[in-house]
């Protein structure tokens, strides 16, 4: 019995093994074909017609206090996947989206993009949520030398991270004086303003910057800096110490809950002045985390639904047949940052057929090709300058609206000069 159990044992490890020597052949010979930048379907498009998926990696934020944002650009780019394929996405060839959770921190986005780029072997990425995160996360993506279309970084210095980083959000230095025009615009008898910015928090930082200098530009006297973190519930400390001041503007740098908590707790405190919300109100959730007490905030915006176009008109209706809710700023921006993905790979594949360049090849030729483009976008006309920043033409400022159950609202644009 034991002599003819080791016979069995010995024939199913040599056919075991045959089978890995054959399964190594194989992948080596896909690796030495570039096959690695898609994912092969099971039959040889050569005989049965069949195309390969191209990947594109999506790195946002799907868990922590960040879920919510991330949660916008997965919906607008997930709008971007369905309309491109269904023009027949890169001359033929479907585009692929693979998902990984940033979660709401550097490592999470770390870990995110070492994943997409060394295990789903994607073409190029889009994310991560945060520009704290893009801080970390991009370098990796520079030194692998994958393009990057950041969604919603907005602070300065990302483009500049390396030649492999761009962005279609609109930096922080270029969207938020709009927003503080308008206050004036509503009064201009404001002078004093009290300041809020999240400490923890790289964009926040970056734009509190803009709108202290944009404060001191137009002459109006900073009264108070009052820092707080995005994980903050409680702002009770901050906010008595600014209203004893009796400021007549304040503005806010932060994210989405901590942002909207800090609004309510400065009306629930009996402040009645004007709030100027920084880049991290662009979400329709606001409405959730400050319902009635949002009414009136001021956001300075890269996105309208209303803004005229044949591809933004395509982009509104569809969220709108989705979500029941018009788009926010960061799905619109994710939906661009697809696109010029998708764009880009169009127009290198007609000038060489993309299935015959290897992955470190495809990513290195549409990364360079990326630069070259301008895009017609929800956004709007947009194109790159050399070092990979987004170049936008129009912006938008938004009043906050809240609906008469003190639950929903919208975003009412207004005519800002």
């Amino acid at each position: 019995m034991k002599n003819s159990f080791s016979v069995r044992l010995s024939v199913a490890i040599s056919h075991h093994t045959k089978l890995l020597f054959i399964c190594s052949l194989l992948l080596t010979a896909c690796v030495k074909n570039g096959d690695v930048a898609v994912n092969s379907a099971n039959n040889s498009p050569a005989t049965t017609g069949a195309v390969n998926d191209i990947s594109i990696g999506v790195a946002f934020a799907q868990t922590s206090n960040v879920a919510l944002l991330g949660q916008e650009g997965t919906d607008g780019i997930k709008i971007a996947e369905k309309y491109f394929n269904n023009k027949g996405g890169v001359n033929g060839r479907p585009i692929k989206l693979i998902f990984q959770d940033t979660g709401g921190d550097e490592v999470g986005a770390i870990n995110a993009f070492q994943t997409l780029i060394n295990q789903n072997k994607v073409v190029g990425l889009i994310g991560p949520t945060l520009s704290q995160q893009a801080f970390s996360a991009d370098p990796i993506a520079e030194r692998y030398q994958v393009p990057v279309v950041g969604a919603s970084n907005t602070a300065k210095g990302i483009p500049e991270i390396g030649d492999y980083i761009a962005r279609v959000s609109s930096s922080v230095s270029v969207v938020a004086p709009y927003a503080i025009k308008a206050a004036l615009q509503q009064n201009p008898q404001l002078k004093k303003v009290a300041v809020f910015y999240a400490q923890n928090d790289a964009f926040s930082k970056s734009e509190t910057e803009i709108f202290q200098k944009t404060i001191k530009d137009l002459k109006l006297d900073i009264v108070t800096i009052q820092k707080f973190q995005t994980t903050d519930t409680d702002f009770q400390t901050q906010v008595s110490s600014a209203i004893n001041l009796n400021p007549d503007l304040v503005i806010i740098s932060g994210l989405v809950v901590d942002g909207g908590n800090l609004v309510k707790q400065l009306r629930e405190l009996g402040y009645k002045g004007l709030i100027v919300g920084g880049n991290g109100f662009n979400s329709s959730h606001i409405f959730a985390v400050c319902r009635a007490l949002c009414e009136g905030v001021i956001v300075a915006q890269s996105y309208s639904p209303e803004y005229k176009s044949e591809i933004n008109t395509v982009f509104r209706q569809a969220y709108l047949e989705q979500y029941r809710r018009e788009p926010p700023q960061i799905s619109a921006q994710a939906f661009s940052a697809l696109q010029v993905f998708v764009e880009a790979l169009q127009s290198l594949d007609k000038k060489k057929p993309i299935k015959d360049l290897t992955l470190p090849q495809l990513r290195t030729e549409l990364n360079q090709e990326i630069l070259k483009l301008t895009y017609q976008t929800p956004l709007g006309e947009i194109a790159f300058t050399p070092v990979g920043d987004v170049i936008q033409k129009q912006f938008y400022v938004a009043r906050l609206k809240t609906e008469a159950n003190g639950v929903n609202g919208k975003f009412d644009f207004l005519n800002i000069k």
